[in-house]
């Protein structure tokens, strides 16, 4: 039996540079896909193509519509290849409109000199000592694809209660587990509830406008890391007039820094 999440990024070629896909239930959002995977989407249309170079190493998706449920189509056309890096153009498409675009840049890495400055956050429990948050009960689908748990007192409170500051810590997996690759990698970055909620403490209508994901990680360390959780750390820096910035970093188990991604979000009060 396939999992979930390849059966919602799978992609069938459609011709040149084409590719179509449609949305899955277990992937919904409060309005259409959850944004993670139609993500993950676009970036498989690029790691399936035949004229791919290396791996991705950037890239950035515009939500211009939300999407409808059902079938979408995805065209991926590498607009510039370099020795060493590739650039890419994405749209994705609607009954002809367009709903999301997006740029990416795949690279081949080669061995050197390599030094992290970001700094895992060194007193987080291991995810085996932490309860998963319940999968159960009303809302969105999606978060039950993915095995959350948060240190005490850290999980997402909607009591209404304004909080000083939105940082979140959690160690997270799909569910049921699957080994990491790029594709759910991209999605994971996603993850994160949105800090408006948490710093507000109840939810508001909101939606991501742009969303760029950094991946450090080369295919080697997400082979190497499996199935096992990764460590999310997420914040915000500033809300105002009707948006808001999110931003996080994705850590391995054993504290590489694996992507780091930042996005903008549309709100209203």
């Amino acid at each position: 039996m396939s999992h979930d999440f390849d059966d919602a990024v799978r992609l069938v070629p459609l011709g040149e540079n084409r590719y179509t896909g449609a949305t899955h239930p277990a992937y919904a959002n409060m309005v259409g896909p959850y944004g993670g995977v139609t993500t993950a989407a676009m970036l498989n249309a690029g790691l399936q193509h035949p004229e791919r170079l290396g791996d991705p190493i950037a890239m950035t998706v515009n939500f211009a519509a939300p999407l409808a449920d059902g079938a979408f189509e995805i065209e991926a056309r590498p607009v510039r290849t370099n020795r060493s890096t590739q650039h890419w153009t994405f749209q994705l498409r609607q009954s002809g409109d367009v709903a999301v675009t997006a740029t990416a840049v795949f690279a081949t890495r080669r061995e050197t000199w390599s030094a992290t400055e970001a700094v895992a956050p060194a007193d987080m429990p291991a995810a085996a000592a932490l309860e998963r948050m319940p999968a159960t009960g009303a809302g969105p689908q999606w978060p039950r694809r993915y095995d959350m748990r948060f240190p005490p007192g850290e999980a997402m409170r909607l009591d209404g209660i304004e909080q000083a500051q939105a940082r979140s810590r959690l160690w997270v997996r799909d569910d049921p587990p699957r080994p990491l690759d790029f594709a759910a990698l991209a999605s994971l970055c996603d993850c994160f509830f949105p800090r408006i909620y948490i710093r507000r403490g109840r939810p508001v209508p909101i939606g991501t406008v742009s969303m760029t994901t950094f991946f450090h990680a080369d295919a080697a360390q997400l082979a190497e890391q499996g199935g096992r959780h990764v460590l999310g750390v997420a914040r915000a820096l500033t809300y105002r007039n009707g948006y808001f910035d999110q931003s996080a970093e994705v850590w391995s188990d054993s504290g590489q820094l694996m992507a780091s991604t930042h996005q903008m979000v549309y709100y209203r009060e």
